[in-house]
């Protein structure tokens, strides 16, 4: 019994030391991030004497919702129209493929340089549709955008410039990134919390390792590609669901580098519904697992400075922590019965418990920082901070089962297809959503209902410790009921 003890303790500890080194990394990320704001200024740098061959991609697949909106932003797009080429790269199976038809047709009879492209499979997905596209254009550069976004009409006028910054010949700057806006940010409580992590990625993490001089990555939209920067990386691969951070490090490890401007944003739509929003999630920690499990020897083996190789090593294993968060919180309830019969010989070392609430100090510096900046750009400035960081921080616990899962396909390698994210249309309106479902996966699945289970486990856990007088793991135990109460209240509520 004893031995059993010592393991369940010496877990959770590991669990917590893995969890307080991801929030120390965002901490130094947060000090970085702070000081180039200190002197970021909006100094764009000229505009090039001329300007580079320039095609706008936008991969689709069955976005009948959005479709019309992206092909009339990007058709808005400020560019000298001789060197602009538009493709739209459709791989619809549904009423999307008539929509954009219409869409280039009218356009085309304007004299724009707009093309339907349409492949005969879906070969390797997202990937396989940019890869397609830059054998049928001669743009230097190329500018990508996924359904939701809409960008504004100064896009291409504040971000081409910066491939020139510094670098007459802007011989090594392989990409331009951009910060995501939010066009439905208080639609619902889901997307609040959304736009509140999304936030700390783009405000922070991308300002604070540009500022260090370590990897950035491309996120998949709302930026631009040199395109010998693609082909001397080798190219879109589909060997992992993030083709985005699989090539930003294979450019980055060839010397390309990168470049992030917070100070421009592509506007875009964030999931509304519990579906949709897994769908992105699974994608997303599966994908960076798989990039890891293809990089981080590469990483390692490169001659980048030690401080880089560790900031890409929790870059790239960030999704991780779910798989920490997953097993601390089962430990977490049998502890409160280990604590109350009294192991006397293990009490000090429940003290690790304070490690999860010292974890917490850094990365509420980090959200600190980033709510913050999105307050400067919000008007009014939004709900305040403490109820936003607690209720993110307990929907990311909820969370943790389904991305676990992810992970753990990703780091054995388990191949899965490209689930995309439903994009709806969706600005306003509570429940709007209805009507416009579209299906990545069966609704309520058996990881659905698990996650009831442990939402009312750690109820159990919460319950346990009152009665047995044991208050040190209650406010985790607050956390993970609340948070995995929420996601099976979603996931049930979106199954309508």
């Amino acid at each position: 019994m004893f031995l059993l003890q010592v393991v369940l303790v010496g877990l959770y500890g590991l669990c917590l030391l893995l969890l307080l080194g991801f929030s120390l990394t965002q901490w130094h990320l947060t000090r970085l991030a702070r000081r180039a704001y200190a002197r970021l200024a909006e100094d764009a740098p000229p505009a090039p004497p001329q300007w580079p061959r320039l095609t706008v991609q936008l991969p689709l697949y069955n976005e009948q919702y959005v479709v019309e909106r992206l092909i009339d932003a990007c058709t808005a797009l400020r560019y000298p129209t001789h060197r602009l080429h538009l493709q739209i790269l459709d791989d619809s199976t549904d009423e999307t493929v008539a929509l954009v038809a219409a869409r280039v047709a009218y356009y085309q009879a304007q004299g724009l340089r707009i093309d339907h492209v349409r492949r005969p499979e879906r070969t390797g997905f997202k990937a396989g549709a940019l890869a397609h596209g830059l054998t049928l254009t001669d743009g230097e550069l190329v500018a990508i955008f996924d359904a939701d976004f809409v960008p504004e009409p100064d896009f291409l006028e504040r971000t081409v410039p910066h491939f020139f910054r510094d670098e007459p010949n802007g011989s090594r700057t392989g990409v331009v990134q951009t910060r995501w806006g939010h066009l439905n940010e208080e639609f619902s409580l889901l997307t609040t919390l959304q736009a509140f992590g999304l936030n700390a990625h783009f405000y922070v993490e991308q300002v604070g390792r540009q500022q260090g001089g370590h990897f950035l990555n491309f996120n998949g939209t709302g930026g631009i590609w040199r395109r010998a920067c693609i082909e001397d990386a080798g190219s879109w691969s589909a060997d992992t669901l993030t083709e985005d951070l699989d090539l930003s490090y294979r450019a980055q490890l060839r010397g390309w580098q990168f470049r992030y401007l917070p100070q421009v944003a592509a506007p875009a739509e964030l999931p509304a519904t519990m579906d949709a929003l897994k769908s992105q999630q699974f994608r997303w920690t599966k994908g960076a697992a798989e990039t890891a499990r293809k990089h981080l020897g590469r990483v390692w083996r490169s001659s980048q400075p030690l401080s880089t190789r560790l900031h890409a090593t929790f870059h790239l294993l960030n999704s991780c922590v779910f798989v920490a968060i997953l097993v601390m919180a089962v430990l977490s309830v049998p502890l409160v019965f280990v604590r109350a019969v009294g192991a006397e010989e293990l009490r000090p070392v429940f003290w690790l418990a304070a490690f999860f609430l010292l974890a917490l100090v850094p990365l509420t510096f980090y959200f600190r920082t980033a709510w913050q900046q999105a307050r400067q750009h919000r008007q009014p400035p939004g709900p305040g901070f403490a109820g936003q960081l607690l209720l993110f921080l307990a929907f990311s616990m909820g969370l943790s089962l389904h991305n676990s899962r992810a992970v753990l396909l990703g780091l054995i390698g388990r191949s899965t297809a490209f689930i995309r994210t439903p994009k709806l249309g969706l600005l306003q309106g509570p429940g709007a959503w209805r009507g416009r479902r579209y299906r990545t996966s069966r609704l309520l699945s058996g990881l659905t209902w698990l996650e009831g289970l442990l939402a009312a486990y750690f109820l159990f856990g919460i319950g346990a410790g009152l009665y047995l007088h044991e208050y040190g793991l209650l406010p985790t135990h607050l956390l993970l009921a609340t948070g995995y109460g929420l996601v099976f209240f979603y996931s049930l509520r979106h199954a309508e």
